[in-house]
């Protein structure tokens, strides 16, 4: 497998996930494409979308709901790609959004793997053991939650665990999301953290992902520093961003801490 590879699989999923062609992720006009449910698509996305938004770095590519078209439309023809995505141009769209009971939810990188980056990263003083299913049952709680989700256990697939002697101090574990692309999500104790245990984890999980030929990806929050500094030093590189509109309800109970 080659970055072309990897970079080519991404673009094919993205395609599946907004209902467009891979190729219209590469142009430099901004596409609007209508959305549609796909088992293909990648498991936790709620199809049709109301409107989300993907960029590669070329342009903006917007999976809509026919109600939402035009509005759509016309802000991704308004403003160029890059600031399609920020503050103080976002405002514009969550603002005709409200009018018709949407608002911006999710914002989100998405990095893919460097292969010229990506390498085993040691952990001296943790012992690395390589987990699966089985031993996920006793993990489904707070702590490990980036790592596996109990909502869709069924798609939890593969982990990395540290221990500090019988203890798991960290621990990365990815999804089978969709068929060809595994994502990575990673926790540390609180107390272990900035040992480089987190690197180390994301970093031999991705491997082990490659070995068994999937293409990991893994998901930051633009303002979750520590995070993407994660990402950067376990050898992924940036590769995509999206942004999603969802109900005002659900946002709202999202807002209050309810569980959607």
């Amino acid at each position: 497998m080659t970055n072309k590879d990897i970079l080519d699989t991404a673009l094919r999923q993205s395609a599946i996930d907004l209902g467009c062609k891979p190729e219209d992720f590469l142009r430099t006009d901004s596409v609007v494409a209508a959305s549609r449910a796909d088992p293909r698509a990648r498991k936790y996305l709620e199809l049709p979308f109301s409107c989300n938004l993907v960029s590669y770095g070329n342009n903006v590519v917007a999976s809509v709901g026919e109600a939402y078209r035009d509005l759509v439309s016309a802000y991704i023809g308004r403003f160029p790609p890059e600031h399609c995505f920020e503050t103080p141009n976002l405002h514009v769209l969550d603002d005709a959004l409200q009018k018709v009971g949407q608002r911006i939810c999710f914002m989100a990188e998405y990095f893919l793997p460097d292969l010229s980056s990506l390498k085993s990263i040691r952990c001296w003083e943790y012992e690395l053991r390589l987990l699966g299913p089985a031993d996920f049952g006793p993990l489904y709680t707070d702590q490990w939650s980036n790592a596996l989700c109990e909502k869709r256990k069924e798609l939890d697939v593969l982990g990395v665990g540290a221990y500090d002697g019988e203890t798991l101090v960290g621990f990365a574990a990815c999804s089978a999301d969709c068929e060809d692309m595994w994502q990575i999500g990673v926790d540390v104790l609180p107390e272990y953290r900035r040992e480089g245990i987190a690197s180390a984890l994301t970093s031999r999980l991705a491997q082990e992902i490659l070995e068994r030929g999937k293409v990991p990806f893994y998901c930051a929050a633009w303002c979750n520093v520590r995070s993407v500094r994660n990402a950067l030093r376990s050898g992924f590189r940036p590769a995509w961003v999206e942004m999603t509109a969802r109900s005002i309800a659900h946002v709202e109970k999202m807002n209050a801490g309810e569980k959607v």
